[in-house]
């Protein structure tokens, strides 16, 4: 086998090519591109010999972009290999923490030449797949930058505007009406010559029901008192929250955007109909879940690897007389919050999942931990559909555990 460690940069790769026996066979400098692939082919068959593409092996910290697709469509055996795996093996060789891109490729071949039977090769997802994780990852990237920016905006208006914060509170300041208002009076000066009409009109626009009412108690709120700062630090002020305002209007409008896309894109995936027959996922939820775990049906050999691999299964650790099982907090972030989301809407939709939930509860095991139990067994419910090509069913899924055990 030709085993390679590929240590990538935005605008190069650097290289290095074993063989079997962990003999450094070259190494070299490549551009990002057509052109540092095509040298790329040109070391592997110098080296090769009579190879086939699926005995050259490929280590790499990403399972994204152009460079990996074209890697897997060679043919070759690609390993994403997560970068704090890569530091822990790169203590073998020294425990000073040096780093350089040349170490880097070495250790990553030395990983798909020695632990590669402990490493996940990238899955051989479909393009629609691949589709329907762009815009999902895309989506929810949107909505945590608007969450930053709001945390910014509400920070800012503590400071000098606190009414505008108690007024817009039941409109969600995150919203662009609320939004538009803040940008037509940034100051509480502005804020309490707002208009009942004013106000009215913005809400009118955007479809508000209850508008006079919501309208008396914007503009009450807007007009207690309080304490003022100097004009000209009020005036600064004002020009910082109208910026983080305009952004905030621009992130609504995109995410609304990517929303649609989101849904088209994950209605389309044959695996859709499985997805939203779950209790507890709808489409955007889904759409992350099918995003995160991928549609390669070779990807997870058993519902307990596809368990493993979201982070709802417990870690166990063991050591003389200490027995104890925890959470796993090393795993995918995305996923996670998808699943937890899924859990906590299926205690509505579900029966069965709020009896499991519930027999959790009565065993003293907190809110998160039983939520999290309760995603562990629909991520497992979810596998055997998907392997059955079957959708859910509430009696088929619970019926072993009218009495349920932890997961």
């Amino acid at each position: 086998m030709l085993l390679i460690g590929d240590d990538w940069a935005e605008d190069h790769h650097d290289v290095e090519l074993q063989d079997e026996s962990g003999r450094k066979l070259a190494t070299a400098n490549l551009p990002e591109g057509v052109a540092g692939i095509a040298k790329l082919h040109e070391l592997i068959a110098r080296h090769g010999g009579e190879l086939e593409p699926a005995e050259v092996v490929v280590g790499i910290e990403t399972d994204r972009g152009s460079w990996v697709q074209a890697l897997v469509a060679s043919g070759y055996q690609v390993y994403a290999i997560n970068p704090r795996q890569v530091a822990r093996f790169k203590e073998r060789y020294a425990s000073s923490g040096a780093k350089s891109d040349k170490g880097d490729a070495h250790a990553l071949a030395d990983m798909v030449r020695i632990d590669r039977d402990r490493l996940r090769s990238v899955a051989g997802d479909s393009e629609a797949a691949q589709a329907v994780k762009v815009v999902a990852r895309a989506h929810q990237t949107l909505i945590w930058e608007r969450t930053r920016t709001f945390q910014r905006l509400r920070s800012t208006l503590r400071e000098y505007f606190p009414a505008a914060l108690a007024a817009y509170a039941d409109l969600t300041l995150t919203s662009t009406d609320a939004l538009e208002l803040l940008i037509k009076a940034p100051t509480p000066a502005t804020g309490a010559k707002l208009t009942r009409t004013q106000i009215t009109a913005v809400l009118a626009r955007h479809r508000r029901r209850n508008r006079d009412a919501k309208a008396a108690t914007v503009q009450t709120a807007l007009r207690e008192r309080q304490l003022a700062l100097p004009e000209q630090v009020t005036a600064a002020y004002a020009a910082t929250v109208t910026a983080h305002a305009r952004l905030l209007i621009a992130l609504n409008e995109q995410i609304a955007v990517m929303e649609e896309q989101v849904k088209a894109h994950f209605l389309k995936h044959p695996d859709a109909e499985i997805y939203l027959s779950m209790p507890g996922i709808a489409e955007i939820t889904g759409a992350r879940v099918l995003a995160e775990f991928g549609d390669d049906p070779e990807r997870y050999a058993s519902a307990k690897a596809r368990k493993n691999y979201a982070g709802t299964s417990p870690v166990t650790r063991a050591s003389g007389k200490s027995h104890t099982v925890q959470a796993r907090y090393v795993r995918n972030n995305r996923l996670a919050d998808a699943l937890q989301t899924q859990a906590f809407c299926a205690l509505r939709a579900s029966p069965g999942a709020r009896r499991y939930y519930d027999k959790q509860r009565a065993r003293e095991i907190g809110y998160n931990p039983a939520l999290r139990q309760l995603g562990n067994r629909l991520v497992g419910i979810l596998h055997g559909c998907l392997k059955t090509r079957t959708t859910y069913d509430e009696a088929t899924a619970w019926s072993h555990h009218a009495y349920p055990q932890p997961a």
